[in-house]
């Protein structure tokens, strides 16, 4: 290979595996996304006593801070 395609090469490797850290980390905000989701509809369907409520609350802010540290990591893969 010349250089030209070597470095072609190169490049083409580094955007793949800036995909793939991006997909991973996609992939793990939607499995948490889908938690708070079960976990709305948990609370929906069914009557809750305030304990109940608090800690599906604290579940919920759990999974928001989870998904806000993958957002995080998904800006400094972008940059």
């Amino acid at each position: 290979m010349d250089k030209e395609t070597q470095e072609q090469k190169k490049i083409l490797e580094e955007l793949l595996e800036w995909t793939k850290k991006r997909d991973t980390i996609l992939e793990e905000i939607e499995h948490k996304l889908y938690d708070m989701k079960e976990i709305a509809e948990y609370a929906f369907e069914h009557d809750l006593s305030p304990d109940e409520v608090a800690r599906l609350n604290r579940q919920l802010d759990e999974k928001k801070r989870e998904v806000q540290s993958l957002e995080n990591q998904l800006q400094s893969v972008v940059h």
